[in-house]
């Protein structure tokens, strides 16, 4: 009986020694998990205090001149994938040479870095003056060149010379492809007759392309730059309206400012829309006192067709910036516009710069967003042409049609722009119940030649009938 006690009192012991043992690893387990519970709310809450501190630090810093400002340095910028993705992504990169840092490196750009560099020769050796003059004289505005590019790669901050070295050799070639053109000289020429690029017959062939690629918005480099080597190759300082002019002519543009710009782009777009103050942007509508608050984003217009049977008159405006339209006494007045191959991705570039920097307006996007209004097809294409408003150089009307249909697409018209005015104007115009019925007649009767013959012969048999009828019974009060 006591052996069998003390069996059972060793056996209690051993179930308690292992009890004892689990409850410990248990514990244990607990204590890891309840260890690393801790440590990630530490993490979290030492991760939460680090975001307070630096957006307390960004709130004392946020003042409103601070960020206009910032805002004001930045001129160049990389296009974001939402507008390449809503237009043609192939507009937005240059095709032959690469200008300023964004598509620098490019493998298809590289072939024409050689000739750059030729261009850096050619240009100090006549001259006279040596390359570190020119180096110099970029390297003092490096700072105010680098602010110039909106999300630079850091790479060319942290190594300032070799961006030097790149605006140096990019102003250079620029610079040399401007003066070819706008002044060409066999004879002053230093260039050999056969020379691919820098000759009479290389630049006719790649003037197209080197056209094309200086209005691309990544591939810009600020005027301020070639203002800084032209001053020094001509010993003189040179204004910005020295260069703006020689821009102009480049991109083949009879009119537009001279007075500066921030880069070829920004001229360009001086030239097509006239320079613009900040607009008041009132997003209640045209007048505040009115009482219609809605702004009319989903209100297009008619067609230029549609806009001619309703009686509206079609006349070409006396300049041929993109603002002058004018509606006034039922005639619209345009400016006109010459549609080629390289229109698409001079407007999409426009745009792009528009919506991108916030002092350029909005004129090229309220344009081609008026255009796209009032172009359905290549009917009212050639209704424009024959007013002298569009010239077109594309195969077709109808890919004038579809031109104009795709710059507009993704675009509103902004409701502060002179354009917005002038659009209310015609659709109220065109809702008056005369001109209702007017559009309604020209368009069941007119628009189809055998209507209106139609219509013509039964006006001709009712005025037979009445002429009849009128001649029999005058004799009968007569006699009476």
């Amino acid at each position: 009986m006591d052996l069998m006690e003390e069996g059972s009192a060793m056996e209690a012991g051993e179930n308690k020694a292992v009890s004892s043992s689990s409850v410990v690893a248990i514990k244990g387990e607990d204590a890891e998990k309840l260890i690393g519970e801790t440590m990630t709310r530490v993490e979290r809450s030492s991760s939460c205090r680090s975001w307070v501190v630096e957006m307390d630090r960004m709130l004392e810093c946020t003042l409103l001149d601070r960020e206009q400002q910032q805002w004001k340095q930045h001129s160049i910028y990389r296009v974001p994938e939402y507008i390449k993705n809503m237009t043609n992504r192939s507009a937005y990169r240059p095709w032959l040479v690469s200008l300023g840092p964004f598509h620098h490196g490019e493998s298809d750009l590289l072939p024409m870095e050689e000739h750059k560099r030729r261009a850096v020769l050619h240009l100090v050796k006549r001259s006279g003056k040596p390359l570190e003059d020119f180096v110099a004289a970029v390297k003092e505005v490096a700072d105010e060149l680098l602010d110039a590019y909106n999300e630079l790669d850091s790479k060319w901050r942290q190594c300032k010379d070799t961006f030097v070295e790149m605006m140096v050799t990019d102003g250079c070639f620029l610079l040399e492809i401007l003066r070819m053109l706008f002044h060409f000289d066999q004879k002053d020429c230093d260039y050999a007759p056969n020379d691919p690029v820098f000759s009479e017959r290389g630049l006719s062939s790649l003037y197209l392309g080197l056209r094309s690629d200086m209005v691309v918005m990544e591939n810009q480099v600020p005027l301020l730059l070639l203002q800084r080597i032209a001053s020094v190759a001509t010993g003189q300082y040179v204004d910005a309206e020295a260069i703006s002019r020689l821009v102009l002519f480049f991109v083949d543009s009879s009119s537009g400012s001279t007075e500066g710009g921030l880069h070829p782009l920004d001229i360009l777009h001086r030239s097509f829309c006239g320079f613009q103050q900040h607009e008041h942007i009132n997003i209640l509508g045209e007048h505040e006192g009115s009482n219609e608050r809605r702004i009319e984003w989903d209100i297009t217009m008619p067609s230029a067709v549609d806009l001619s049977e309703a009686g509206i008159h079609f006349q070409r405006s006396k300049t041929d910036n993109t603002h002058d339209i004018n509606f006034k006494n039922g005639v619209l007045s345009m400016p006109q516009i010459v549609v080629r191959d390289s229109t698409e991705k001079e407007f999409l570039n426009l745009m792009a710069f528009e919506r991108l920097h916030g002092s350029a307006g909005s004129r090229a996007i309220a344009f081609m967003t008026f255009m796209d209004n009032i172009i359905d097809s290549e009917r009212d294409v050639a209704l424009l042409k024959s007013k002298g408003i569009i010239t077109n150089l594309l195969s077709s009307d109808k890919e004038a049609a579809k031109l104009f249909n795709t710059l507009g697409k993704g675009a509103l018209l902004p409701p502060y722009s002179h354009l917005y005015k002038v659009r209310r104007m015609v659709n109220a115009h065109c809702s008056k119940r005369r001109n209702k019925w007017r559009a309604s007649f020209v368009k069941t009767y007119l628009s189809n030649p055998w209507v209106f013959m139609s219509l013509v012969a039964a006006v001709i048999l009712l005025v037979a009938t009445l002429m009849q009828t009128v001649y029999t019974v005058v004799p009968f009060y007569t006699k009476s």
